[in-house]
């Protein structure tokens, strides 16, 4: 199990590395080439949350004693994709120093700067929004695990009281046994002591009857 995992690990290590090299390159281009550049990295994206898909699937399989370090290496993975979305973002209304002289002019042209400067404006609304949204999805992550691991102790609670109420019904059953073990044992004894008199009664007989009529 643990294999497939590391598969998937070195896959996405891969694609991510691919991501990170496009998103470099988007705010130099301008035109068809950026676009086609865009719907490169879109694909890509998407190709790299299924790998993140298939490596959680992974992770639930796995013993949960085992568990601990592949859930913390997909919070890690988590955090890398937040981060390219983010970057991918602000790369899509970016401009490198190249691309803006060229929109510029020598002369330079004040709605471009005024329009560049809003687009660069937007890269940070959209960079505190997505923060927002990670400390967000942080908190509701960590109370989840909260809810998680209360349930969690709820059932071993129910778990233990099941247990003691078997182990009690288990000791009722014993005593039970025992005290019949007991009686059964009381009432053989008095059988062999009624036999016993019985049996020297007789013989007690048979001898006085002996001692009265001999045998000639």
């Amino acid at each position: 199990m643990s294999s497939d995992f590391e598969g998937y690990e070195q896959d996405f290590a891969v694609l991510t590395a691919e991501i990170t090299n496009r998103i470099g390159k988007v705010p130099k281009l301008l035109g068809d080439e950026k676009k086609q550049m865009v719907s490169n990295v879109e694909k890509q994206l998407e190709e790299a949350r299924e790998l993140l898909e298939q490596m959680e699937l992974e992770v639930r399989e796995i013993p949960p004693q085992s568990r601990g370090m592949y859930s913390s290496r997909m919070r890690s993975y988590k955090q890398e994709m937040e981060k390219l979305e983010a970057d991918f973002k602000r790369s899509r209304i970016a401009y490198s120093d190249e691309v803006r002289n060229e929109l510029l002019g020598d002369d330079g042209n004040s709605s471009e700067i005024q329009l560049i400067k809003l687009r660069e404006e937007r890269a940070h609304l959209l960079d505190n929004t997505e923060r927002l949204e990670r400390s967000s999805r942080r908190l509701e992550a960590g109370y989840q695990i909260a809810v998680e691991t209360e349930q969690i102790g709820q059932e071993m609670l129910e778990n233990l009281s099941h247990d003691r109420e078997k182990i009690q019904r288990a000791r009722e059953r014993l005593r039970e046994t025992d005290a019949n073990l007991g009686k059964s044992s009381r009432i053989l004894t008095g059988m062999l002591r009624r036999r016993s008199f019985n049996f020297l009664f007789l013989w007690k007989t048979t001898v006085t009857q002996d001692q009265i009529c001999p045998l000639e």
